[in-house]
C-alpha cells in the first residue's frame, strides 16, 4: 500500500510540475513584457491565460525534421531522457504527509545534476552540427565548473546539519533561516544556480549571436518542447532546493511553495535586467572567486560545528 501511495504521489507531482512549467512560461512572458513596457501575451483567453496550451499545440503539431547525417536514435531520444532526468529529480520534494523521504537525498541530488550534463552533451554531438557541438561543449564546461562550487556551497549548510536528509532542514530552521546566518553562501548559491540551469546572464549554451541558438539548433517540434520543459522544470527544482536549504519554510508546505514562486520570479527578473556575461569572466568567477570562497566557508562551518 505504501509503495502504491508513493508512486501515485510521484505521478501526481510530475503532472503538477508539467502544468506549473506551462504557466511558469506565461508568468515569464508577462513579467518580461512589463519589464520592457509592453503587455505580453494577452489574446488567447482572458489576459492570455490559455497561451501556454496554444504554444504546446503549435509545437507538438509541427513536423519532426529527420536529419540525414545525425545519429538519429540518440538524437531523437535525448530530449526525452533530459525530461525524465528533470522529473526524477523531483523525487526529492520534501513531504510531511506521506512520510516518504530519502536518507541520502543530498547525494541523490548531486548524482542527478551530474547525469543531466550528459544529455546536453549527447544532444549536441548527435546532431552532427558544428554549432550544436560547440554549444554542447560550452554547456558541459560551464555546468561541470559550477557544479563543483555549488556542491561545496551546499556542503557548508550540510555541515550545520551533519545529515544528508533534506527533511532535516525544516527542523533546523525552525527559529532562524540559514540564509540569515550564511548570507554570502546564499548569494553565491543563487549565482551558481543561474549558471547551472543555463539562465541569463549565464546562458552560453544557447548564444543566438554566435552559435545560432546552440546545442538545440537542430531540434524543432516536440524535441524542442521537451528540452524547454526540462529546462524550466530544473529552474523550479533549483528554486525548491534553495527554499529548503536556505529559506526553510517551517512546517508549512504552502509557505515553501510561495517562496518557490518568489525565487522563480527572481530568475525571470534577472533575465529581464541583466545582459549576457562574457565567457572568460564566467570561468574566472567560478574558479577564482566562488571555489576559494566556498572552500573557505566549508572549512569555517566545519570548524564551527567541531567547536560546538
Amino acid at each position: 500500500m505504501e509503495m502504491w501511495i508513493f508512486f501515485s504521489n510521484f505521478l501526481l507531482l510530475v503532472v503538477m510540475v508539467l502544468l506549473s512549467v506551462a504557466f511558469f512560461t506565461l508568468l515569464e512572458r508577462k513579467i518580461l513584457g512589463y519589464v520592457q513596457i509592453r503587455k505580453g501575451p494577452n489574446k488567447v483567453g482572458l489576459m492570455g491565460i490559455f497561451q501556454p496550451f496554444s504554444d504546446a499545440i503549435k509545437l507538438f503539431s509541427k513536423e519532426q525534421v529527420k536529419l540525414v547525417n545525425s545519429n538519429y536514435l540518440v538524437y531523437y531520444f535525448m530530449p526525452v531522457m533530459n525530461l525524465i532526468v528533470a522529473m526524477i529529480s523531483w523525487m526529492l520534494m520534501t513531504y510531511f504527509e506521506t512520510l516518504v523521504y530519502m536518507n541520502m537525498g543530498f547525494m541523490f541530488m548531486v548524482c542527478i545534476l551530474g547525469v543531466g550534463v550528459y544529455m546536453i552533451m549527447v544532444a549536441g554531438w548527435s546532431s552532427n552540427s558544428n554549432y550544436a557541438m560547440l554549444g554542447s561543449m560550452r554547456a558541459i564546461v560551464q555546468t561541470i565548473s559550477y557544479e563543483v562550487s555549488m556542491v561545496m556551497l551546499m556542503l557548508s549548510s550540510i555541515m550545520l546539519l551533519m545529515s544528508f536528509n533534506l527533511l532535516e532542514y525544516f527542523f533546523y530552521q525552525k527559529f532562524v533561516w540559514f540564509m540569515l546566518i550564511m548570507l554570502p553562501v546564499g548569494f553565491m548559491m543563487m549565482g551558481s544556480m543561474l549558471a547551472e540551469v543555463n539562465r541569463t546572464p549565464f546562458d552560453f549554451a544557447e548564444g543566438e549571436s554566435e552559435l545560432v541558438s546552440g546545442f538545440n539548433i537542430e531540434y524543432g517540434s516536440g524535441g524542442f518542447a521537451l528540452i524547454f520543459l526540462s529546462e524550466y522544470s530544473m529552474i523550479m527544482f533549483m528554486s525548491m532546493i534553495f527554499s529548503v536549504m536556505f529559506l526553510g519554510a517551517y512546517f508549512s508546505l504552502s509557505l515553501m511553495l510561495c517562496i518557490l514562486v518568489g525565487l522563480c520570479v527572481v530568475f525571470i527578473w534577472v533575465r529581464g535586467i541583466l545582459p549576457r556575461y562574457r565567457y572568460d569572466k564566467l570561468m574566472y568567477l567560478t574558479w577564482k572567486v566562488y571555489l576559494p570562497l566556498s572552500l573557505f566557508y566549508l572549512i569555517f562551518f566545519l570548524g564551527f560545528v567541531i567547536m560546538i
